[in-house]
């Protein structure tokens, strides 16, 4: 505790290309970070023998690179598969963990590729509808931002149906 009195506070640590509250604990700090869960920021700092109660911005720059390094191929660290966001990747059969621009982009590769083949999801997410199977009745019924109203039939009146 009193060499980390002696270290100054960095406000902004930079992380996987993401700048990351100096203030909260490490642990907390890695999940604003896209593609990062709290399961696998607590599997990445076991890893990296970090403390995770530890305030990122009294982080050294060489435990910085280490995350980073474990965040950047968590495989050859030896976390577990299950735990990565992309298992089985079509193009390559790989397990990945992609984490900010690139999920970005994986992601809406994987949306226009659906479209492009005119699956059920691609057809649901080309007509933006809910793609997983959620009722539309009730729910959905906006339509770029405006909220749609039931349209009653001409002729009935509120008491008859």
């Amino acid at each position: 505790m009193a060499e980390e009195q002696k270290q100054e506070l960095k406000y902004f640590v930079r992380i996987a290309n993401t700048d990351l509250d100096g203030n909260k604990p490490i642990k907390h700090a890695l999940i604003k970070i896209k593609g990062i869960s709290f399961m696998f920021s607590n599997a990445v700092l076991n890893v990296a023998g970090i403390e995770k109660t530890k305030k990122a911005g009294y982080l050294s720059d060489d435990e910085a690179a280490k995350i980073d390094d474990v965040i950047k191929d968590p495989s050859k660290f030896g976390i577990p598969s299950w735990l990565f966001n992309r298992k089985r990747d079509p193009e390559d059969s790989a397990n990945k963990h992609l984490t900010g621009s690139t999920l970005s982009f994986t992601q809406d590769n994987d949306i226009k590729m659906m479209k492009k083949i005119k699956s059920y999801k691609g057809i649901r997410h080309s007509l933006g509808l809910p793609v997983r199977g959620q009722r539309t009745k009730s729910n959905f019924r906006k339509n770029k931002g405006k909220v749609l109203g039931v349209r009653k039939k001409e002729g009935t009146k509120a008491g008859r149906v």
